[in-house]
């Protein structure tokens, strides 16, 4: 298994984690693919979205996969009137990783990052690793302090 950016930076930080491994399935990036493989509360598999603010420009919003975003209060604390998701085609310049393997960790240039403050009801969450196939297992306040995150409510009321 190789080590990415992100472990790289949380190994530079001296942050615990594990590498979690687990099979991908090219049809089905989704995150409640990737609880069901890893044997996982959805609840503990965090997706990282990139979004782009009409005043501030690119953000980070990290929440729970099995949650939708709630694109208005993501503008709200990001600055902005409106947000939208950046299309899959532009997520590989802005962060250097492709979709279904975006970590928090280790984009490009250093984004405002939001995570929705449910990761603080667990031990440990997982975020993508920074490639498909490959999660990151953390304390939620190491991720927080490592991708300098901001904690806030940031999930839609409404249950899908």
């Amino acid at each position: 298994m190789s080590k990415t950016n992100a472990a790289r930076i949380l190994d530079k930080q001296g942050m615990k984690y594990e590498l979690v491994e687990y099979e991908v399935d090219e049809s089905d990036l989704s995150a409640i693919s990737v609880s069901s493989k890893l044997g996982q509360n959805i609840d503990q598999i965090f997706k990282t979205l990139v979004l782009r603010g009409d005043k501030t420009g690119i953000c980070v919003c990290i929440i729970p996969g099995g949650e939708e975003l709630d694109l208005k209060k993501a503008a709200h604390l990001s600055g902005n009137k409106n947000v939208a998701m950046v299309p899959v085609k532009e997520i590989l310049g802005l962060t250097g990783y492709i979709r279904g393997g975006c970590s928090p960790l280790g984009m490009k240039k250093k984004y405002p990052t939001y995570i929705d403050e449910s990761c603080l009801l667990h031990d440990f969450i997982f975020v993508s690793a920074g490639m498909r196939g490959l999660q990151l297992k953390i304390a939620p306040p190491d991720l927080i302090k490592s991708a300098s995150c901001i904690v806030a409510d940031l999930v839609s009321v409404l249950k899908h």
